[in-house]
C-alpha cells in the first residue's frame, strides 16, 4: 500500500460538539487519519458565530477544522446548518487553499452539495458516505405527514444527483448499501463499517446485582423510546429494573412525562448528554442494551454497547439485524411491538449467569470485525483510487461447541485473555 501522506478534506453537515452517529464517525475518521500522519481538514458548521480555520483536538488528535457561520434550524433543538447562500464560495475558498487529494462528503445535503459542486469544477476526487435517511429529518421540516411520501421521493432524487458526483460511494452496512442502491439507482455502493475501537470500552463479568436497561443516542422520535418506556411499564415487578437513557433531544420532556404517567419515573434516569467516560461507565454497569429505533444505517451506539459486552434487544429494522442475532448476542423484535420488546428484555434478564455470559461474549465476538483500523485502511485505499473488497463484518454463527466453551468461562474482572480456538477477545477465563 502507498504510504505517501494525503491531504484530506472531510465535509460535514454535523460535527462535534453535535452528538450523533454521523458526527461521531467523522470525528473518529479525522482523528484516525491524523494519527496515521495524514493532513486532515474538516469543514463543518460553527456553533459560536465565528468563522475561520482552527486547530481543534478531538479523540486525542489535533487537526484543522474550518468552521462556517451557521444558523439553528428553528424546529429542532440543536441542528445547525451552514449558510446555504455562502456554501459554494466557502467550499471553493477552502479547497483552493488546502489543495486536498480527496474531498470526502458525509451527506448530500448543504455542505456536501456545495463542496462536491466545487470539487468537480476543480478536478478533485470525491468520496461520499451516506448517513442519511429521510425519517431522521422529516419530522423536523414542519411538513404535514400526507406530504411525506412525495418529499421522500424528491429527497432521494436529489441525493442521486449529488452522490453521482463521487468516484466512490459508501454507507456503513451491506443492508444500508442495498437500500441506498434501491432508492437511488446507484450501483457499486461499498459497505464500510463506521468502525469502533473496542478497547475503549470495558465489559464487566461480575455477577449482576441489579437489572439495568441502557439506551444511548439522540432522544428523538425515530428512536421510538416511547415504545421502550411502555415495555418497561409491563415488565414483571420482581425483575426490579432500572433504566438509563443517555443522550438528549426534542423528545426528552414528553418522555419524562410519559414515564411519570406510567408510574415508572422513579426507575428511569434521563442522564442527558454526558462525558465519554460517564457513558462508558453506564454501559459497563448495564445488563442489557435496548435499541427500538426504526432508522439506523448502522448504530454506533449499539456497537458501543456490544464492545461493552452487553446483550442487545433491538428492532428488526434497517441495519440492526446486521448486529444482532437472535439467541446469540440478544434478540430482535418487530418494530413498535411493545409486548414483544418487553418479552425479549425479560428473556435476557431472566437468563442464568452462565447463559448471560454467553450473550456477553457473543457481543464481544460480533464487534471484532468492526475494528476502526480496518475502516481507516479501506478509506485510505478509496482516497487513493485503489480497488478494494468490502470488509467482511459478519461472524459465523455460534457452534454448539463454542457456545459450551463460552458457558464454561469463569469470570475475572476486567482482565484480558484469549477466546477459545485462538480468537482474541477481552472475555476472560
Amino acid at each position: 500500500m502507498d504510504a505517501t501522506p494525503l491531504t484530506v478534506l472531510i465535509v460535514c453537515d454535523t460535527f462535534s460538539p453535535d452528538v450523533n452517529g454521523a458526527a461521531n464517525f467523522a470525528v473518529r475518521l479525522a482523528a484516525g487519519l491524523t494519527g496515521r500522519g495524514h493532513d486532515v481538514h474538516v469543514m463543518a458548521q460553527s456553533h459560536n458565530n465565528r468563522q475561520g480555520a482552527y486547530q481543534e483536538t478531538h479523540a486525542g488528535e489535533t487537526f484543522t477544522v474550518h468552521r462556517l457561520l451557521s444558523a439553528r434550524w428553528p424546529k429542532h433543538d440543536w441542528i445547525r446548518f451552514a449558510y446555504p447562500w455562502r456554501i459554494n464560495a466557502n467550499s471553493r475558498r477552502i479547497i483552493k487553499a488546502i489543495k486536498p487529494d480527496v474531498v470526502h462528503i458525509q451527506s448530500h445535503l448543504l455542505s456536501g452539495r456545495g463542496a462536491s459542486t466545487e470539487a468537480v469544477k476543480l478536478g478533485v476526487r470525491i468520496v461520499a458516505t451516506n448517513h442519511f435517511m429521510p425519517e431522521n429529518l422529516l419530522e423536523f421540516t414542519g411538513l404535514p405527514k400526507f406530504i411525506w411520501p412525495t418529499a421522500v421521493k424528491i429527497t432521494w432524487k436529489d441525493a442521486t444527483r449529488i452522490l453521482s458526483r463521487a468516484a466512490e460511494v459508501t454507507t456503513p452496512t451491506r443492508r444500508a448499501a442495498d437500500y441506498l442502491e434501491q432508492m437511488t439507482g446507484l450501483r457499486g455502493v461499498h459497505a464500510i463499517s463506521c468502525g469502533i475501537r473496542a478497547s475503549d470500552y470495558t465489559p464487566s463479568f461480575e455477577p449482576r446485582t441489579q437489572n439495568r436497561i441502557v439506551f444511548c443516542g439522540r432522544v428523538t422520535g425515530e428512536k421510538q423510546l416511547d415504545v421502550l418506556l411502555d415495555a418497561v411499564a409491563v415488565l414483571p415487578e420482581d425483575l426490579d429494573v432500572q433504566v438509563d437513557i443517555v443522550g438528549d433531544g426534542d423528545q426528552r420532556r414528553p418522555l419524562e412525562s410519559q414515564a411519570a404517567r406510567l408510574g415508572i419515573d422513579d426507575r428511569v434516569t434521563f442522564h442527558g448528554r454526558v462525558t465519554d467516560t460517564r457513558l462508558r461507565r453506564v454501559l459497563t454497569e448495564g445488563t442489557v442494551f435496548a435499541m427500538p429505533s426504526i432508522a439506523e444505517l448502522q448504530s454506533i451506539a449499539t456497537m458501543e454497547a456490544m464492545a461493552s459486552g452487553l446483550p442487545i434487544v433491538a428492532a428488526n429494522a434497517m441495519a440492526l439485524p446486521h448486529l444482532v442475532r437472535d439467541e446469540e448476542n440478544g434478540y430482535l423484535f418487530p418494530p413498535g411491538d411493545v409486548a414483544a420488546l418487553a418479552d425479549r428484555i425479560e428473556r435476557v434478564l431472566r437468563l442464568p449467569e452462565e447463559d448471560l455470559l454467553v450473550m456477553k461474549n457473543a457481543s464481544l465476538r460480533a464487534i471484532e470485525p468492526h475494528d476502526i483500523e480496518t475502516t481507516l485502511n479501506v478509506f485510505e485505499s478509496l482516497y487513493r483510487g485503489e480497488t478494494i473488497e468490502d470488509p467482511v463484518t459478519e461472524v459465523a454463527p455460534l457452534t454448539g461447541k463454542l457456545r459450551e466453551q463460552f458457558r464454561s468461562l469463569r469470570r475475572r474482572v476486567r482482565g484480558t485473555a484469549h477466546w477459545p480456538e485462538g480468537l482474541e477477545s477481552r472475555a476472560v477465563r
